[in-house]
């Protein structure tokens, strides 16, 4: 007894496909035939074709059915629009087959057939399947070249159409570039199997009542969703494809053929897709609304993961949010990753976690850059100081793109030692500095954040003149924090239009979250007011921006700085909401001579400075570092030491840019 083998789909489908050919070309020679024995003159002999269409009946079919059923059914094609179908297919698939089709049409160059062809060969032809909005033409099944008419123009198949019938899968061309293919994770924590299981159920729900509702996804981190949703996908066997929003045309012709491209790919069911709105650009109003005519107009299983803004639809929709991993999850992914290290981090991967709300793929794509870096080293060259510096620096760098496009990233240079400061500033920036590195411990794990929810934000209000230190002390407590600083302008946030305002902040505040980076809030006079007394709208919207200001700073995980030159412009009643006010007062003559010691770097050439004299000028830090600089370079250009003299002439510039007079006692001279 012998026992068979199961064809494979590929196998059994190009069998089937090869048949289904053979018998459109039987009809072709009997027309032939026919023909042939008309142009001869000889009476009329029918032919049996009873027996017609059953090769292709009679031949094993895999499990799943074979593509041109498939493609037959979901375009519903008619008998003659298949046999038209499966005549381009045997022209570009086989040269004796095209021959045939020649000298059907009796023309040995014309090796492509034609509606006319078709018409005249077939007996159930009907002249609706030229029409544009018939499966051959609107889904470009086949495409008609140039010809003296429609009926006459050489029919070829679509590439994708014949990649998809011979059981090549793979995306139409013309969406290179559009969409590209999502390939998961490999795992996905605990929380986002859960969320992916129950999508997987939506899909299953939706595919037995053949009807797909769009699915909105919520949240921060697209890497994430994509994981959650390739996951969903995978069990049905869905492709999952990616497109952003800023992909979708402004044309409305190339948008209406970039709908029909995707929806032949649906309607074949060779996948998903998932349209990135999280950075669509809310003030683009007319591309807005083309990204949503274009997801109105999709079919098939639909994804649009976004962050705020997304399309309103007229048609099903299903809505979920995916958070971040919990932290008992980071904190588990991190250590799965740096088991591999060859050093233990005792207690690291806690302190990151605490600091750092990163997604999953995030991290584990730190980890595999870590474990890239690692593996040319030797074990003995690797310690543990360096292995967390290069973690804790490449979570910070993962952060910042999209803080980057709103804020100026400052790279700070001041430490403590740079800080001519009274002793109290100083034990004050301490204590911000202790606060904010013992967050997590205090607030989490002893407990402090269950009591309250209000105020675990660490904010500060750095009040003094300009050039007195604000900016110096904020790059101060960065290093010691080892996190990145950020310098925000206040006046350049505030927005006449109502509610502008606290769009802006919300950008900054969501796109810091994650990595908990200082934000520097510059000129904050230019919001906060004596507004308590609310005499106009004006005066009630500005409170509105000042509470949500605050409201951010209470609740954000990282350090959050205010400025201000004017201490008193601040009502009481919003100082009473920051933890922290730090007066930087204007520098004595004790001090700004501290200053003028300091203000030069060690490879700076000097000669005779008198520091005892320059701490004469009445200038604070800022004005002082000005003149340091501008005589450095008149020196330079000279080719001298930094002298009395240089800084004579560079005071001199100084003074006249703030539009002030040498007293008699500032001469230097």
């Amino acid at each position: 007894m012998t026992s068979s083998v199961p064809e494979d789909w590929t196998t059994a489908n190009q069998r089937y496909l090869i048949t289904a050919i053979r018998e459109v070309r039987e009809e072709l020679e009997l027309y032939h035939k026919r023909k042939g024995r008309k142009d001869r003159g000889e009476k009329h002999i029918t032919v049996g074709t009873a027996d017609q269409g059953k090769e292709t009946a009679g031949v094993a079919r895999p499990g799943a059915p074979p593509a041109l059923e498939t493609l037959t059914s979901v375009f519903r094609l008619t008998s003659f629009e298949k046999k038209i179908l499966l005549m381009c297919t045997g022209a570009e698939l086989d040269s004796s087959f095209a021959s045939l089709v020649a000298a059907l049409q009796g023309d040995p160059g014309s090796f492509l057939p034609t509606f006319s062809s078709a018409m005249t060969i077939f007996p159930d032809a009907h002249w609706s399947a030229l029409s544009p909005g018939a499966p051959l033409r609107y889904w470009q099944l086949v495409e008609a070249g140039s010809g003296r008419s429609l009926t006459r123009s050489p029919l070829r198949i679509d590439e994708r159409i014949l990649h998809y019938l011979t059981g090549v899968s793979h995306p139409d061309e013309r969406l290179t570039g559009v969409i590209e293919r999502v390939s998961g994770s490999g795992g996905l924590v605990a929380s986002h199997r859960e969320q992916a299981g129950r999508l997987l159920e939506m899909l299953r729900k939706s595919s037995a009542e053949a009807v797909f509702p769009v699915i909105m996804i919520q949240g921060e981190d697209t890497g994430d969703m994509l994981d959650i949703v390739s996951g969903a996908c995978s069990l049905p066997g869905l492709d999952l494809w990616f497109m952003t929003s800023g992909s979708v045309p402004g044309n409305a012709r190339e948008r209406a053929e970039l709908v029909r491209l995707w929806n032949r790919e649906a309607a074949l069911g060779t996948g998903a897709l998932f349209i990135d709105c999280s950075e669509a650009d809310t003030g683009d109003l007319s591309q807005l609304q083309a990204i949503t005519t274009f997801c109105e107009r999709l079919t098939g299983v639909l994804f649009i993961g976004y962050r705020s803004w997304k399309p309103a639809l007229r048609r099903p929709v299903f809505n979920t949010d995916v958070q971040k991993p919990r932290a008992s999850e980071q904190l588990d992914l991190w250590n799965s990753l740096l088991d591999a290290a060859p050093v233990r981090l005792n207690g690291e991967p806690g302190k990151i976690v605490s600091q750092f709300n990163l997604s999953a793929r995030t991290i584990r794509a730190i980890g595999l850059e870590m474990n890239r870096d690692l593996s040319g080293r030797e074990p003995r060259e690797v310690t543990a100081e360096d292995l967390t510096s290069r973690l804790w620096k490449a979570c910070c760098s993962q952060s910042r793109p999209r803080l980057d496009e709103l804020a100026q990233r400052i790279n700070p240079a001041a430490r403590w030692a740079d800080l001519v400061l009274n002793d109290f500033q100083v034990r004050t920036l301490k204590e911000i500095a202790r606060h904010a590195r013992q967050r997590a411990k205090v607030y989490h794990e002893w407990g402090f954040a269950s009591t309250s929810s209000r105020g675990l934000g660490i904010s500060s209000l750095f009040t003094g003149e300009t050039g007195t230190g604000k900016t110096m002390a904020s790059e101060v407590l960065a290093n010691e924090l080892n996190l990145d600083l950020y310098k925000i302008d206040l006046s350049q946030v505030i927005n006449k239009y109502v509610g502008e305002t606290e769009k802006n902040l919300k950008k900054i505040f969501d796109a810091a979250e994650d990595g908990g980076a200082i934000l520097l809030f510059d000129e904050a006079d230019a919001l906060f007011g004596k507004r308590s007394e609310v005499k106009d709208s004006h005066d009630r919207y500005a409170n509105i921006e000042v509470s949500y200001l605050l409201q951010r700073m209470e609740a954000y995980r990282g350090l959050a700085i205010l400025t201000t030159n004017l201490k008193t412009v601040l009502d009481k009643a919003f100082l009473r909401r920051i933890r922290f006010v730090v007066q930087f007062p204007f520098p004595d003559a004790r001090q700004r001579a501290e200053i003028w010691k300091h203000i030069f770097p060690a490879g700076t050439p000097k000669e005779n400075l008198d520091w005892e004299k320059l701490s004469r000028m009445n200038l604070a830090g800022g004005s002082i570092r000005n003149i340091a600089l501008n005589a450095a370079f008149i020196a330079a250009d000279e080719g001298v030491p930094v002298s009395m003299n240089h800084l004579s002439q560079a005071a001199g510039s100084e003074y006249a840019k703030l539009e002030k007079q040498f007293s008699l006692g500032e001469m230097i001279t």
